[in-house]
């Protein structure tokens, strides 16, 4: 399967959420990460960064904001170009994934922690 750069959107450094879960298992499994966020600290050894630098590197997005809070996210998610973006249970948002989708960015709703552990990432 190889590294699949991953964009963590809603990293946090609180052990108890599920996106800090996920870029320790992302790191741990090979893939490199960036952290984005509005929290300030550290996951995984890499730094929580503002969504304000467009990473066009990226292979994945995966989704820990919820739907609420995106809209404001649409085109830093868009300019980045993951070639896919996964919506973790929560995050679904029909809106944002046909954006998506009208860019060619493949969506998919699962959460990236069963994937990781079932071999499907």
């Amino acid at each position: 399967m190889g590294n699949k750069k991953t964009l963590v959107l809603g990293a946090t450094p609180n052990p108890n959420r599920y996106a800090y879960l996920a870029a320790n298992r992302l790191k741990a499994k090979g893939h490199s990460i960036i952290n984005v966020g509005i929290k300030k600290g550290e996951v995984a050894g890499v730094e929580i960064e503002q969504p304000q630098q467009i990473h066009t590197d990226v292979d994945t997005v995966t989704l820990y904001v919820g739907p609420h809070n995106q809209p404001d996210l649409y085109q830093y998610i868009l300019d980045t170009h993951p070639k896919r973006i996964i919506f973790n249970p929560g995050t679904e948002n029909p809106e944002l994934e046909n954006l998506a989708l009208k860019e060619g960015i493949e969506t998919i709703e699962a959460c990236t922690l069963v994937m990781l552990a079932t071999g499907q990432y």
